[in-house]
């Protein structure tokens, strides 16, 4: 039995695929709303910690106080030899508490753009079945170097560091292929304010046109959540 914890930032930024894998395997998994009053569990406790996207930046702590205990509690759970996966804001946490800079990037990505997998994640078990090209969600305006000591794993055209590895337990997304169309439709719903169309932002319509990818994207996280699991056995 794994004992899931997903932190999440926003009501429509939920785990999406992640929540569906978990139910298929009997995996308890249970959230903390940090937009909501919370007590945060024992790290000791879990065995995996997910850490979902947001609107809000790493550098919010003043407008958003709960960064300071959230960040605390990450950092509890990295120490702890937990699993550890951060998808966007989660990602961009995750890399600020392992010592890299986080910042705005020159782009927003908003929509279903390709990335690129390196060399590297060609040489990593976890990421050696991700195609060298893939279609997936982003929605994002920050982003960041790569932490120390991580391998950087993926890459798209306006965003060099869209997914890395840290210590074999640690994995960073900036994209998101947990999104579901449900998911999708939430998040359109929560942040269709963003969508000012350019080059890297797609139109509400070219979002929800890309709706068929998502089937692709769950597979990805499907594989990599397997892998964990498999390479990770609680004993």
């Amino acid at each position: 039995m794994i004992e899931i914890h997903a932190l999440i930032h926003t009501p429509f930024e939920k785990p999406g695929y992640i929540e569906q894998w978990a139910n298929a395997k009997g995996y308890n998994i249970s959230l903390t709303k940090l937009y909501e009053p919370f007590i945060l569990p024992d790290p000791i406790d879990i065995d995996w910690l997910i850490v979902m996207g947001g609107p809000m930046g790493v550098y919010d702590e003043e407008k958003f106080p709960w960064l300071k205990d959230e960040k605390a509690f990450i950092r509890k759970a990295i120490n702890l030899n937990k699993i550890v996966l951060g998808i966007c804001l989660g990602s961009q946490l995750i890399a600020e508490i392992l010592g890299a800079k986080v910042f705005r990037n020159n782009f927003k990505e908003i929509g279903w753009f390709k990335i690129k997998t390196t060399i590297k994640a060609e040489q990593e078990d976890l990421f050696n079945l991700f195609p060298k090209e893939a279609i997936v969600f982003h929605w994002h305006g920050d982003t960041y170097n790569l932490p120390p000591h991580a391998i950087h794993l993926a890459e798209s055209d306006v965003c060099k560091n869209q997914a890395y590895i840290f210590n074999e337990r640690v994995i960073g997304l900036q994209f998101h292929i947990e999104v579901t169309p449900d998911l999708l439709n939430e998040m359109l719903a929560g942040g269709s304010d963003e969508l000012k169309k350019n080059k890297y932002i797609q139109t509400e319509e070219e979002i929800r046109n890309g709706i068929k990818f998502c089937k692709e994207a769950n597979i990805l996280l499907h594989r990599l959540l397997d892998k964990l699991e498999k390479k990770f056995a609680v004993k």
